[in-house]
């Protein structure tokens, strides 16, 4: 596990919105993970879940006081991208900006790079 500053931003609103879904599952142990997987119709997408677990190899960051953890694969994906949080018309949703794709899907769930 590590705790360097890393090119990977946590935004103040993912991390509120955060922290209001871990005390309503009420277990402080919870932590956001972000992935990313084989699929979508752009090559690769995004997932989020919900993790007590930190593991070899993982980076975190913190932000208000939670945590969001990211696999080693996952990361060279993400550098210098930022996992967000929106709210809106469409619902709500967290989501990542990242400036390593080349091509994403037009729900911005997927991507190439």
């Amino acid at each position: 596990m590590s705790e360097v500053n890393i090119p990977l931003t946590f935004s103040d609103a993912a991390a509120n919105r955060v922290g209001v879904l871990i005390a309503e599952e009420e277990n402080p142990n919870l932590k956001l993970r972000v992935y990313i997987t084989g699929g979508g119709c752009s090559g690769f997408q995004y997932g989020f879940t919900f993790d007590e677990n930190v593991n070899d190899g993982d980076t975190t960051i913190i932000n208000s006081g939670v945590t969001l953890v990211v696999d080693p694969m996952s990361l060279q994906y993400l550098v210098g991208g930022e996992v967000d949080y929106t709210e809106g018309l469409e619902g709500s949703r967290f989501f990542v900006s990242n400036p390593n794709a080349t091509t994403t899907c037009g729900c911005g769930a997927s991507f190439s790079v």
